[in-house]
């Protein structure tokens, strides 16, 4: 059931559900598991990351209320300030090598049939915590969330030439640690 079947057929304002506490559990209840989902997935399965990230999104949503225009919907504006958390924490942990960020890899086309699904994430989980925090987080947002160099590098507080510049680090980076031979 969607959020507005279950608050009535009217569109309700965040600020208006915020403002009425039956409306805003209603809503919150139903809000939590998408925006913890989608977190979850970017912190390579780690729980107690995406639990942490999804109480600090919806904080800040909160704090923030006034900002958001009604125009989307508001769970896909809570996962961008989400996403903004989760790079604001691979900013601070940097080289914390106990985080580990699921993606999907170009590299893998190449590999041979007979590894197994697991054991192809798993190479990449290991090749990722290996990279320093910024690398892994533009490897996320570049393959993963498929954003463009100009987008991270706004998100990142880079220019898109030094943005750039880290992108080809993390690959390179990336290759080394996957085990993949360049012609260096």
């Amino acid at each position: 059931m969607t959020i507005q079947a279950r608050l009535g057929s009217e569109r309700v304002s965040l600020s208006a559900m915020m403002a009425d506490q039956a409306a805003f559990k209603v809503w919150y209840e139903l809000a939590v598991p998408r925006v913890y989902r989608y977190l979850l997935v970017r912190c390579g399965g780690d729980a107690d990351l995406a639990e942490e990230l999804t109480q600090q999104t919806f904080v800040e949503g909160i704090r923030r209320k006034a900002t958001f225009d009604d125009r989307s919907d508001a769970v896909t504006w809570l996962c961008g300030i989400g996403r903004h958390k989760l790079v604001d924490h691979y900013r601070r942990s940097g080289r914390d090598a106990q985080r580990q960020v699921r993606i999907v890899s170009d590299w893998s086309a190449g590999q041979s049939e007979a590894w197994s699904r697991h054991e192809l994430q798993s190479g990449v989980q290991t090749a990722l915590a290996q990279l320093p925090g910024e690398q892994r987080i533009v490897m996320v947002l570049r393959y993963l969330d498929q954003m463009p160099v100009r987008d991270i590098a706004s998100t990142i507080g880079r220019s898109e030439k030094a943005t750039e510049s880290l992108l080809s680090r993390a690959r390179d980076a990336f290759r080394r640690a996957y085990g993949v031979q360049t012609d260096e």
